[in-house]
Order: structure tokens, then C-alpha cells, then sequence
């Protein structure tokens, strides 16, 4: 009966591909070393800062919402109801995020573009920035909530959710474009992100089935924390003031409206058990 569960020929085993995804955040680091050594800047950075210039601001500011905790926990409000435990996945990645991010740019000096480019030269969207620019925290926190929740998927199913990276690659270069990190930054915050994606499902796994049921007091506290970023959409400017109708409108159209049908599912689910 061994031979059954043996992959089929050509088929890579799950420990490999487990080993292969491991392998990942580390081989982009070293891939873009010429990226975090400065080799071509600044003019890498001018380049894609002038190419992004056309695109309007409110655009790029709605990317860097992505990665935003705030912005994060009202854009993936519904999981809450759809796919709780994809909604655990980049919570579990979250912390090693958090860590990655501050032990980052508490050890390393690295000035961001605004203090070494002549301004004039540059578009900046935004508060003016000069320094911890390493690494980029919005591209990190992106990258580990894609990784979170595409790494949880069955094999079969990721291919299809692969515009997860997209949409994380699109947060990244929104911080080139609005002229608050080096090309750099960026790299080093995918990197870092797709490994503190891969490290938040050793929790996940840890998580137990209870904990993805709508009377679950852990996900009840989650749906509290949910309106509070709710909130702060809804009242102020998180990072910039043009993503202020964006976050209103994730505020009002999908974290209130998940909350809401939460709260009933929820409170239905309470009721049976009595």
C-alpha cells in the first residue's frame, strides 16, 4: 500500500515543494542585491519615480493602503464571514512582520531618498520623509499578508490567487512612486514578507477549528479590532489625504457591511447553541 502515497512521476512531493518555498525569500534577497546595495541609484529610483509620475496620486496612495494595518484589516473584513481561516493566516504572519519591520529599521541608518535626491527632481506624494528607510515597511507588511493567505491554500487552488503578489508588487512600487523608498527598501520588504508569511503557518496550523467558528471569542475580538480600522478610515487620512475617499469607501462598503453580516452570523450561531 506504500506506493500509494507516493507523488506520481514528474510530481514533486509536498516536503519538497516545502523545502522549494522556503528557499524563496532568501533567493530573492540575493537576487536583488543590486537592488539593496545601491548599485544603480539613484538613478533606478528617478527612472521609476518619473515613470510612475503620470499615474494620478490617488492611485498610488490607494496601493500603499495595502500595506497599512488598518487599511489591511477593513480590505479583508469579509474573510470574517467567507474564509475565516484565510483571515487567521495573515494575522499569524503579522507579528513576524511587526518584528522584521522595526528590528529592520532600528539597526540599519539608511537615509530615504528625499534626503540624498534633490527634491525638485523627484515626485514626493505625501509627508516628506529623510529617514528609516530600510526596509520598506508598507511593501513588508503587503507581502506577508499575500504570502499569509496564498501559502494556506491547498496546492491546487494557488495558481489562481497568484494576483495576491500582484497586488502586493503593486504596494511596493507606490512607495517608489510617492517617493518615499529606494528601489531597495522594496526588495528587502518583499523578501522579508513572504518569510514572515511562511513562518505565520507554523501558527496557523497550531490554530484549532474553533477558532474559525462566528461564536469564537478570538474571532469576535478580531471583528472588534476590524471596527476599529473602520474608524480610522472612515475619520482621517491614514498615510496620505487622496487616499481619504478610498478608505472611506472600504470603510463603508466592506468593512461595515462584513461586520454587519458577521454580527448576525454570529449572533445566530449564539442562539442555536442555547
Amino acid at each position: 500500500m506504500s506506493h500509494m502515497s507516493e507523488p506520481a512521476p514528474g510530481v514533486a512531493s509536498p516536503a519538497r515543494i516545502s523545502a522549494l518555498l522556503w528557499c524563496l525569500p532568501a533567493g530573492l534577497l540575493l537576487l536583488t542585491a543590486p537592488l539593496w546595495l545601491h548599485l544603480w541609484e539613484p538613478g533606478m529610483f528617478l527612472a521609476l519615480n518619473a515613470l510612475c509620475a503620470p499615474v494620478p496620486s490617488v492611485l498610488w496612495a490607494g496601493l500603499s493602503l495595502l500595506g497599512n494595518a488598518w487599511g489591511v484589516l477593513g480590505l479583508t473584513a469579509p474573510l470574517l464571514v467567507l474564509a475565516p481561516r484565510l483571515l487567521w493566516a495573515w494575522l499569524c504572519a503579522a507579528p513576524f512582520a511587526i518584528v522584521f519591520a522595526r528590528v529592520g529599521k532600528a539597526l540599519i541608518e539608511s537615509p530615504r531618498p528625499a534626503a540624498v535626491v534633490d527634491n525638485s527632481q523627484m515626485r514626493v506624494v505625501g509627508e516628506l520623509l529623510h529617514n528609516v528607510s530600510m526596509p520598506s515597511g508598507h511593501t513588508l507588511t503587503a507581502f506577508a499578508v499575500a504570502a499569509g493567505m496564498y501559502f494556506a491554500l491547498p496546492l491546487a487552488r494557488r495558481w489562481r490567487h497568484a494576483w495576491l503578489f500582484v497586488l502586493a508588487a503593486g504596494t511596493g512600487l507606490s512607495r517608489i512612486a510617492v517617493g518615499a523608498h529606494w528601489p531597495g527598501d522594496v526588495a528587502v520588504g518583499a523578501s522579508l514578507g513572504l518569510l514572515a508569511g511562511l513562518l505565520g503557518q507554523g501558527l496557523l496550523a497550531r490554530l484549532g477549528p474553533q477558532h474559525l467558528q462566528p461564536q469564537a471569542w478570538s474571532l469576535r475580538a478580531v471583528a472588534l479590532l476590524m471596527a476599529v480600522a473602520a474608524y480610522h478610515l472612515a475619520s482621517a487620512g491614514l498615510d496620505f489625504a487622496e487616499a481619504l475617499p478610498v478608505q472611506r469607501l472600504v470603510a463603508a462598503l466592506v468593512a461595515v457591511a462584513s461586520l454587519l453580516v458577521f454580527v448576525r452570523q454570529s449572533a445566530k450561531s449564539a442562539l442555536q447553541a442555547v
